[in-house]
């Protein structure tokens, strides 16, 4: 997911896809885990994309 993309999102939407990603990522160890995944670099990118996320959601905090 892109910095644009990231920005043109709510602060609940935001809340929501980070909810949505983490779930995702703990699926994504827990199935790496039982058998390699074919691409294990997509856990790399979804941690990332979290912390992009994060990192927005932050940002918003910090400037009210």
């Amino acid at each position: 997911m892109k910095t644009s993309e990231i920005k043109g999102l709510s602060t609940a939407e935001l809340a929501e896809k980070i909810d949505t990603e983490v779930a995702n990522y703990q699926q994504l160890l827990l199935n790496h885990a039982v058998s390699p995944l074919e691409n294990p670099s997509q856990i790399k990118q979804l941690r990332r994309t979290i912390a992009r996320l994060k990192t927005e959601l932050r940002q918003r905090e910090l400037s009210k």
